[in-house]
């Protein structure tokens, strides 16, 4: 994927970019594969908001994303790379052998015409599934399980890898994007590849309403409140934060406080992640 600028006809096109979509082979999506989203605005059941700064956007409908691949030892065709408003990765359309059609995460260097298999037999290229056993150390993965069956759940988004790094026991050490260095079963399935769509950071939206075509909605510091609607707010004129350390609206430590507390999955991580890496 390339990322194309726009002529400054106006304040907002000025430094705007967008993507080309050149990977692109189908506009519309598998009609059997979709489903409406429905929105929540932020708001709980009892319509209070839970989640700040949501709301509005562009009208989405869900692609049924396969993270299992549950079907071992059937191949697959990519029928279409297409574009998932929902994601910042791009889908792979599958057609399997037995007729059964299913989405994927399309990983870098997919095309139209490939195939594609999941389970112990399949061969290690991007877009096949195997479990983390029969990987060789150095692989490049991506759509990884943390339980085994349950679907894939880290490094999913677009441009993000992570690499297989050691074999002990019945564990295997990975190196995840934010560079933490984090222990998984054996047992657990990952996909061969690097997520596609890696120009995906270095888009600028150029203006705010492209910002609520994403359904993001404005964001006030709390620089510019009142004291008593933030604990940075109020002073005359521009004023630092003064406080010992960053807060939230509600008094608590923020912006680079450590929030982990999950004691249980403690022993699984190697390596927290490094300063300074993508996260």
């Amino acid at each position: 994927m390339a990322v194309k600028k726009f002529k400054p006809t106006s304040p907002g096109r000025r430094g705007m970019t967008g993507a080309t979509f050149e990977e692109i082979t189908k506009s519309k999506p598998e009609r059997s594969l979709i489903s409406p989203k429905k929105k929540s605005g932020g708001r709980n059941v009892y319509g209070r908001v839970t989640v700040r700064h949501r709301g509005g956007g562009h009208r989405r409908q869900l692609r049924k994303v396969d993270f299992k691949r549950k079907k071992h030892g059937i191949p697959a065709r990519v029928a279409a790379i297409e574009y998932d408003p929902n994601r910042s990765a791009r889908l792979a359309l599958l057609f399997y052998a037995d007729g059964e059609k299913t989405y994927i995460l399309a990983p870098l260097g997919l095309q139209v015409g490939d195939t594609v298999m999941s389970g112990p037999q399949a061969e290690v290229r991007p877009g096949n599934s195997l479990p983390l056993s029969d990987i060789p150390l150095g692989t490049v993965l991506h759509n990884i399980e943390l339980r085994e069956g349950k679907g894939g759940q880290m490094v999913r988004s677009a441009g993000t890898s992570a690499q297989l790094l050691g074999k002990e026991g019945a564990y295997v050490a990975l190196r995840l994007p934010s560079g933490e260095v984090r222990r998984v079963r054996q047992t657990c399935y990952a996909t061969i590849g690097e997520v596609g769509n890696q120009d995906h950071g270095n888009i600028k939206l150029g203006k705010a309403g492209r910002k609520r075509h994403l359904g993001i909605r404005p964001t006030v510091r709390g620089s510019a409140m009142s004291p008593r609607d933030h604990p940075h707010g109020g002073g005359e004129g521009r004023q630092p934060i003064g406080l010992p350390g960053p807060k939230s609206p509600w008094g608590k430590p923020t912006l680079g406080k450590k929030t982990r507390r999950n004691k249980k999955t403690e022993k699984y991580i190697v390596r927290h992640r490094s300063k300074g890496r993508r996260r």
